[in-house]
């Protein structure tokens, strides 16, 4: 009993190592006598801790659930669910290891945000386990705070204070259309386990499901929110201008993918015989948000604002992926590849401008960029690489991640559709770009320089391992193949395992 009670913790190991570490934090932060870099050096561990764990079962085929009496099959743990833990903690490390420099310059912040963010994963993380309607909403709503609070943590700046209104009144508002769909299924089927609801609309196939229908377009809604698509983007310049800038490469990067685990699982494991029904909507959607999105980029001066502008865009590249699983499961392992090239992209560029300004408060502005190359090259380098994956330039893990993504939508019969991607991505080259000519092409602004920025930092040398992995998934593994480190081919092969572990009975 024992040996089996020790074998099923063992799946909570991941999890219950982030809410432990939210914990720790949370009283460390009673006293004055540990400093930022305390804080930050404890949740790296106690996530390493966890990646540990989590990487153990990469790469195996399983799918459990533990304790099942005691949970009542609310919960999974599968290699679908290890694959997006191990993004969701890389990506929270890479967060606050890229932000050490950030953090300690700006004083707001203390130990209660680490104690946070590590909230926030703990939601995420189950999330990704939920097998149930309810106990997804309560693992979406306590990341949901946790960002909210995030948002807003420093209540002195103005643009924090309304950013952090706005998206909590939305964000509370687009709750209330997830519980009325969850209602409304409940009231069809009777339950809100996701196994049951599927065994309900194969039994009743023939029958009326329009309520089951309803309800799941009432729980759409509350996805096309989060990952901020057409016609719910509106939040997402003024949330991610006002948020401080490691709390918008967070929200931009790992809480997107966040929700793409729970509604992915969805789709493809209990809803897969009726995804078809909203592709002409989501269709319609994608075309919105890929257009909407890349006016909104070109017509940015803010960099911050303009990185903002383009994850809509990335949204619309997302939605043409998932529009495409209907036709061709092979487009979900595209997805998924495609979530770990933006991961990567989007927490570097993110990360990078922090590193900056952390220095010299006003690079802000296209503007303010000018001669970076000149003043700081390895940054520069760094930017033109996490720009280029954003454009989807070869010799990146973003062009890799498009091709994947643009080749299964035309596979599953969506040419003009992602045509119209393929344009997108040639105007992205414009505002990527415009921020590399600014870099190297201009000389160096005045007040910009910085002559005590000091390179040796932590944060410093994050963003070079994060540039090296984006080579590395571009180009890397094809020019240095005898040298044992996972490759493109090895990335989709654990996607795909991950997506058969959902159809594990």
């Amino acid at each position: 009993m024992a040996d089996i009670f020790y074998g099923d913790l063992y799946y909570f190991v991941p999890t219950l190592t982030v809410l432990t570490a939210a914990i720790v934090l949370m009283f460390m932060s009673m006293y004055d006598r540990f400093k930022i870099k305390h804080f930050i050096y404890t949740s790296s561990l106690f996530l390493l801790i966890a990646l540990g764990f989590t990487i153990a079962d990469f790469g195996e085929l399983f799918s459990t659930r533990p304790y099942n009496d005691l949970f009542n099959n609310v919960l999974i743990f599968d290699t679908y669910a290890n694959f997006f833990n191990l993004l969701l903690i890389s990506g929270t490390l890479l967060v606050i290891l890229i932000g050490e420099h950030y953090f300690q310059d700006h004083p707001y912040f203390k130990g209660e945000f680490f104690a946070i963010i590590m909230f926030a994963l703990f939601g995420m993380m189950v999330l990704a386990h939920a097998n149930e309607l309810i106990t997804a909403f309560i693992a979406l709503e306590i990341a949901s705070f946790a960002v909210y609070v995030m948002v807003g943590f420093n209540t002195e700046d103005d643009k924090r204070v309304e950013a952090i209104f706005k998206y909590l009144v939305l964000g509370s508002f687009i709750g209330g259309f997830y519980l009325l769909g969850s209602v409304l299924i409940f009231g069809a089927v009777g339950s809100t386990n996701f196994t049951e609801i599927a065994a309900f609309i194969s039994a009743n196939s023939n029958g009326d499901l329009s309520l089951v229908y309803i309800g799941i377009t009432l729980l759409l809604f509350t996805f096309l929110f989060k990952v901020a698509a057409f016609p719910f983007q509106s939040w997402v310049l003024d949330v991610y201008r006002g948020a401080p800038m490691l709390v918008t490469a967070y929200m931009a990067s790992t809480f997107k993918i966040a929700i793409f685990s729970l509604f992915l699982r969805a789709f493809l494991q209990n809803f897969s015989s009726l995804i078809n029904y909203w592709d002409n909507i989501v269709y319609v959607l994608a075309i919105f948000t890929l257009a909407l999105g890349t006016w909104l980029a070109l017509s940015q001066t803010i960099v911050k604002r303009m990185l903002a502008a383009s994850s809509i865009v990335h949204t619309g590249y997302l939605l043409i992926a998932f529009l495409a699983i209907g036709q061709n499961i092979a487009s979900a392992y595209a997805t998924m590849f495609y979530l770990i090239a933006y991961l990567l992209s989007a927490i570097g560029a993110f990360g990078l401008v922090s590193h900056i300004i952390s220095e010299t408060k006003v690079r802000v502005t296209y503007d303010d960029f000018k001669g970076l190359a000149h003043e700081r090259p390895f940054l520069a380098a760094s930017m033109t690489i996490f720009l280029f994956s954003l454009a989807g330039i070869p010799s990146t893990i973003g062009f890799i991640g498009k091709f994947y993504v643009f080749t299964e939508a035309i596979n599953a019969g969506f040419v003009s559709l992602t045509v119209l991607a393929i344009i997108a991505t040639f105007v992205s080259v414009y505002y990527y770009f415009k921020l590399i000519a600014m870099m190297y092409f201009y000389p160096t602004k005045e007040e910009c320089v910085s002559e005590a920025f000091n390179d040796k930092r932590i944060s410093t040398y994050v963003i070079a391992f994060v540039a090296a992995l984006i080579l590395w998934g571009g180009i890397g593994s094809a020019i240095v193949f005898f040298v044992p480190i996972p490759n493109i081919d090895a990335i989709m092969e654990v996607s795909k395992l991950a997506v058969e572990s959902l159809f594990i009975k």
